[in-house]
């Protein structure tokens, strides 16, 4: 989801992080930051920085039961020169616990004697301290600079949000009358690996964005690619890869891909999915645990070393005439089954084919073209298993992004899982 994110030059610049006492009623971390209550917590953090909180609205949910809860908001807030809509970020768990040592500049911590929440105006994320060079012009100007963009091409520099998820990662498009660029921003424990993904499948010629340079902050600046999204294309009916070309993509993948840190795939943490589903809606919670159970066991003992993606769907493949001339967001390149690269994409698409304003029938029937001819290239009761996992997995994207009818949606998604399982999408 691409978060609505305004100036937020009313804030504080360069504001320390502050501890602030708050009688705030608590009962759960999601209640507290999406129930009534949570306007009191942005109230006080948009006065610490000397503005007027004049409305909100929840626009991102990332709970993990257990751990953490982190919350974005679209806000209009009044400042001294006018009101404006910024983007507000609060976190409850070990994040908030950080920012009390003072160093995440911006970053107000409330305290109701129980628990902390920290929160920011963006680009002041205590996850992510590179985002706010990222998005001051003046300092991606002189970034420009150390890449040897001349001067009379690095201004005015214009900068786009063009992703954003809280305390986890964004993306920043910077635009110059000469040059544009990428600016990716992660939490500085992934830069490194981040850098190091994008060098090994440049190398082997997988049409991925060429690294520029990095800093140990978290930023990663990334050359850009041609084409539209795949995604782009399906909303425009225009043509598409056929089945045999996304599996040549992956063929590239180089071999060194299986020598890269491992991450479960999304399958392998159905049960996490399911808990979330349940915290959010309790009267599915039952059935999403049967499902992921279910997953579980249809998967349970198959590994793999294979060069996978690890996010593959067609926000990630860029066209160019309906061929593929760019793949997008390798931070989760290393080694698994094809089988899940396989079926990250078909549910994708499946969960497109749920979505109002797209065309369903067209894209249930890619979905089901796509599986039938993948079902050649790896085990089919597996890839339908592992295509149940990744719809559980966006079963959490209703709540996550505050659909107005979140719950029903949510209920559809599930429905489908069940029918992947089945096997009724064979039919």
């Amino acid at each position: 989801m691409r978060a609505d994110v305004l100036d937020d030059r009313g804030a504080r610049p360069g504001a320390r992080a502050a501890v602030v006492r708050q009688d705030v009623p608590v009962t759960t971390d999601l209640d507290l930051l999406t129930g009534d209550d949570a306007g009191e917590l942005l109230s006080t953090a948009v006065a610490t920085s000397g503005g007027e909180l004049v409305d909100w609205v929840v626009r991102q949910v990332d709970h993990r039961p257990g751990g953490s809860t982190t919350v974005a908001y679209r806000a209009t807030v009044r400042w001294a020169d006018g009101a404006r809509q910024v983007t507000v970020g609060a976190t409850v768990g070990q994040l908030a616990e950080r920012a009390l040592d003072g160093t995440s500049a911006g970053v107000l911590t409330l305290d109701d004697g129980e628990r902390r929440a920290a929160v920011w105006i963006f680009p002041d994320d205590p996850g992510l301290p590179a985002l706010r060079p990222a998005f001051d012009a003046a300092t991606v100007s002189a970034l420009l600079g150390d890449l040897g963009v001349p001067a009379e091409s690095r201004g005015p520099v214009t900068l786009a949000v063009r992703a954003y998820r809280p305390t986890r990662r964004a993306v920043i498009e910077a635009t110059t009358p000469g040059a544009r660029l990428f600016l990716k921003v992660v939490r500085p424990s992934r830069v490194a690996d981040l850098q190091a993904r994008h060098e090994l499948l440049s190398d082997a010629g997988l049409p991925v964005p060429q690294p520029l340079g990095w800093t140990d902050e978290g930023l990663v600046v990334l050359a850009p690619l041609s084409g539209d999204s795949m995604r782009t294309a399906l909303r425009r009916g225009e043509a598409v890869p056929a089945a045999a070309e996304i599996l040549d993509l992956l063929d590239r993948l180089p071999s060194g891909v299986v020598e890269l840190p491992r991450r479960s795939a999304w399958s392998e943490n159905a049960a996490h999915y399911a808990s979330v589903i349940g915290a959010a809606m309790p009267s599915e919670a039952a059935r999403a645990a049967e499902l992921a159970s279910a997953i579980g066991r249809r998967i349970e003992g198959i590994e793999g070393d294979e060069p996978t993606h690890g996010d593959l769907y067609e926000a990630q493949i860029l066209l160019r005439d309906g061929a593929i001339s760019g793949l997008l967001d390798v931070d989760t390149a290393g080694p698994g089954r094809r089988a899940d690269d396989l079926a990250c994409l078909v549910a994708h698409l499946e969960t497109l084919a749920l979505l109002r304003g797209w065309d369903a029938e067209r894209l249930a029937g890619l979905a089901r073209e796509y599986a039938a001819a993948f079902a050649a290239a790896v085990d089919p009761d597996e890839l339908g298993a592992r295509v149940a996992g990744v719809l559980l997995s966006l079963a959490t994207g209703p709540h996550r992004v505050q659909d107005v009818d979140w719950q029903p949606q949510t209920t559809r998604r599930l429905d489908a899982v069940e029918a992947w399982l089945a096997g009724d999408h064979r039919r």
